[in-house]
């Protein structure tokens, strides 16, 4: 006989599902038994991420939308439901993090971008699904927000009002979803690496040209590493054991918190 999973029976909706991010935490849900329901824009992606979840024998549907857009984002929930029943579970995920420039230089369009995919886009979500769950008085919601949500870094305006706003929208929904037995709580990655995103910000930091980083890519390495107490970035593997916590039982008394993945204290 085996042994129950955590998430048996459930279905999880995962959001930026072809990223490192949210297809590591996607794996770690289905390796907990639920089914999943992988978004994301890039349908090519998703065909790849769902050949490697299929692997741990739950069910998986993918779903492409832009989160950006309210009416596409009720479509692609309400397409889940039908195919996989109510989604119990939501790791609310897809972001974009935009350019680094000081705020006096910063492209308007793109603090826009940002502020629709990492924001908006979250809220729309949130709201589809929320409301889904409110019906059937259960739900679990993890927001991705970051540690440019908690501490506000130079160069990266845009990122971190949409990030500061994840917590607000967080702690807010937190309260309104309570009472239909839902709870809402958020994470808050630091330096994670390496990889692509990890070499991108240590480029961009030192293209920006600021009195915070040197200009030399592989000391603004050195400078931001050495801003973390743990001495080392944060590994993606790192990242889902501590979303499926926040969704498990296991965390039951825990609403409207954010929880620092930061390799040290704030």
């Amino acid at each position: 006989m085996s042994k129950e999973k955590r998430f048996d029976g459930q279905v999880a909706l995962v959001t930026g599902a072809a990223g490192n991010i949210g297809l590591a935490t996607a794996k770690r849900l289905a390796q907990d038994g639920a089914d999943i329901v992988l978004l994301d824009i890039a349908a090519d992606k998703l065909e790849e991420a769902r050949d490697e979840i299929s692997a741990f024998g739950t069910k998986v549907e993918t779903v492409t939308c832009d989160v950006t857009d309210y009416k596409s984002v009720e479509t692609a929930v309400a397409s889940a439901e039908d195919k996989m029943g109510p989604i119990a579970l939501l790791f609310n995920n897809a972001g974009y993090q935009g350019t680094f420039t000081p705020v006096q230089n910063y492209d308007p369009e793109d603090f826009t971008k940002v502020i629709q995919i990492d924001l908006i886009g979250a809220f729309h979500v949130l709201r589809a699904v929320s409301a889904r769950m409110a019906a059937h008085r259960f739900g679990r919601i993890v927001n991705t927000s970051s540690m440019a949500g908690l501490q506000g870094p130079p160069n990266m305006v845009a990122y971190a009002c949409a990030k500061f706003g994840i917590v607000g929208l967080t702690q807010t929904a937190s309260k309104d979803l309570a009472p239909h037995g839902i709870r809402v709580n958020a994470i808050a990655p630091a330096l994670m690496g390496p990889g692509f995103m990890w070499d991108r910000q240590v480029e961009l930091q030192a293209k920006a040209g600021s009195q915070y980083f040197s200009s030399d890519p592989k000391e603004v390495s050195d400078e931001m590493i050495k801003g973390v107490p743990m001495r080392r970035l944060g590994d993606i593997s790192e990242i889902p054991g501590v979303v499926s916590f926040l969704m498990s039982d296991d965390s039951s008394y825990m609403t409207g918190v954010t929880l620092p993945i930061s390799g040290g204290i704030l």
